[in-house]
């Protein structure tokens, strides 16, 4: 439990419910924050420290030690809230299920010194934790088949220890997984990778992947326009049990 925050709550006079009043948020959505690894969204975390009269380092000192690059943290902020995310990648395993070795691999050899590419990587994984605790969220992602067979890093064994950590994933049903054949025709993933993420209060965000910077859409047409493509993309993607069958094969192939 993050305590600092619970006892600056109790100190100010405020329940989750009054909070949660003078925010516009549900008082579900404060009552997280007492969790270890929920931090308010940067538009709220300000305000939220003014009203418990607490310097916003003191109540989440993680904001302060955060490695991820600046221009993604508003995401971050929404992923740790959202109830499901929907992703789809077309290149990449996504970033909440690569292990440390295939996020380093895909960070290395560009413009990024190796200090950047440790605290990127590091970045990474520690979003990894929203997945495993009680209430996160409901990761549902979508692949294209390519992803699985396109060799990331020098090292063939890091696909295999890859591949064999979304076995793992898609296996106990942590996440649902599926699989875009190769062999399907031209579909609207081939546009580019996006992440639609539902939160508590019943709103809709979307992250559309850039390397440059976040892309964060909550207007009403283009989520529509990403729904109906999510949906296009599904009806491509295999069935759970076919995915498997697919992703074991991949698997096995880089061994």
């Amino acid at each position: 439990m993050n305590h600092a925050f619970v006892a600056a709550l109790a100190a100010a006079g405020h329940t989750a419910e009054s909070l949660a009043g003078q925010l516009g948020v549900h008082p579900k959505t404060v009552a997280r924050w007492a969790n270890p690894g929920h931090i308010p969204q940067s538009r709220h975390r300000a305000t939220v420290a003014g009203l418990l009269a607490k310097d916003a380092d003191a109540l989440w000192p993680d904001v302060v030690r955060r490695r991820e690059p600046v221009w993604f943290r508003p995401w971050v902020d929404l992923e740790r809230e959202a109830v499901t995310l929907r992703s789809f990648e077309l290149t990449w395993v996504p970033g909440l299920l690569q292990t440390e070795a295939y996020a380093r691999a895909t960070l290395a050899g560009g413009v990024l010194t190796p200090e950047a590419v440790a605290e990127f990587a590091e970045a990474r994984i520690n979003r990894q934790a929203i997945l495993g605790r009680g209430g996160g969220p409901l990761l549902i992602a979508v692949l294209d088949e390519g992803v699985l067979r396109r060799r990331v890093g020098d090292d063939r064994g890091l696909m295999a220890v890859q591949l064999a950590r979304l076995l793992g994933h898609a296996e106990t049903g942590a996440v649902q997984l599926h699989i875009v054949p190769a062999d399907a025709p031209s579909y609207p993933g081939l546009d580019g990778p996006f992440t639609i993420a539902d939160m508590p209060d019943g709103s809709r965000v979307a992250h559309v992947d850039s390397a440059a910077r976040a892309q964060i859409l909550d207007q009403t047409s283009d989520l529509v326009s990403l729904e109906r493509r999510w949906e296009r993309i599904r009806g491509e993607a295999l069935p759970r049990g076919r995915s498997l069958e697919l992703l074991r094969e991949a698997a096995a192939s880089w061994t």
